[in-house]
């Protein structure tokens, strides 16, 4: 397929590379132009802006950070949204707000463009080896039309229901990856607190019904003190406030993220903006008077 891909950055530059790799000929658009330098070396056509790119394409990708980025690509100045084909489609693989992907799908539609929202799991690793955990949301025959994209991108792709459904799944994600982070650093503190080696302790959890990716990767970095991103604080603090956002909308109780939210406000606030949010072990450690350097 053509394919026009914006954003490539940590996440979609290595996206976009193994859509090249896989056969697709690809029109490029980044802010930065050394974020677009390797994907112009290995062929694809770099794009003065979104809208070059997307008049060009069958299947348009868009992965940025927020929300209101999604709605500049799509509908700002030189957009995706003036530029797409009639009968083309946009995938939305950033991780936003599941009430504004609705919005966004309808304004395209109106357009006679199809939109489904895809946001992913699985980091940096996981984008360059292509095993991204991909979350969908459209209508059927439109996913089914992509899914060989998807294919080329990840291995675990789930369509979880219509417009939005992908990002309400993304954000269910983000729920269970925060709480579960906060918890095994609640454990590893217990640990050393009570003079236990927290790694012996990490051990034995991993080996019963505690045992996770989350205590084996994250709980690796906490016992090292060291938090080189995987996935940065930033980002995961916009995701749950995404989480936090939506629950307020439906007046819903979410007592376990909202504390997440708030440690890893607690670590923007202290400078961990761009540490791994496993990091929250550094709030957790300081609550309780056991800082390390």
């Amino acid at each position: 397929m053509n394919i026009a891909f914006i954003g490539l950055g940590i996440m979609g530059r290595p996206m976009a590379l193994n859509l090249k790799k896989a056969g697709h000929t690809l029109f490029v658009y980044g802010r930065r132009p050394e974020s677009v330098a390797p994907l112009a070396d290995a062929g694809c056509t770099a794009c003065a802006s979104p809208a070059e790119a997307a008049s060009q394409a069958d299947v348009t990708i868009v992965i940025v950070s927020d929300t209101p980025d999604v709605e500049t690509v799509l509908f700002g100045y030189d957009c995706v949204g003036d530029a797409a084909r009639p009968g083309s489609v946009v995938v939305d693989m950033s991780t936003i707000s599941p009430t504004a992907t609705q919005a966004f799908a309808h304004k395209l539609e109106a357009r006679g463009v199809d939109m489904l929202d895809a946001p992913v799991s699985g980091g940096e690793i996981g984008a360059v080896n292509a095993t991204l955990s991909i979350m969908v949301g459209g209508k059927p025959a439109v996913f089914e039309r992509v899914k060989p994209v998807f294919e080329a991108m990840g291995k675990n792709i789930v369509l979880v229901g219509d417009h939005g459904a992908g990002q309400v799944a993304k954000a269910c994600n983000q729920i269970v990856v925060g709480v579960t982070i906060e918890a095994v650093a609640e454990a590893l503190a217990f640990a050393r607190k009570n003079g236990v080696d927290p790694a012996r302790v990490r051990d034995a959890l991993m080996g019963g019904f505690a045992g996770s990716r989350i205590l084996e990767v994250h709980g690796k970095r906490m016992l090292d003190n060291d938090y080189t991103p995987g996935f940065k604080t930033k980002l995961h603090q916009k995701d749950i406030n995404i989480v936090m956002e939506t629950a307020k909308e439906l007046g819903l109780a979410l007592p376990g993220a909202a504390l997440v939210m708030q440690h890893l406000n607690a670590l923007m606030g202290t400078g961990g903006g761009e540490l791994d949010s496993s990091a929250v072990m550094k709030i957790v450690e300081r609550a309780s008077g056991m800082e390390r350097p």
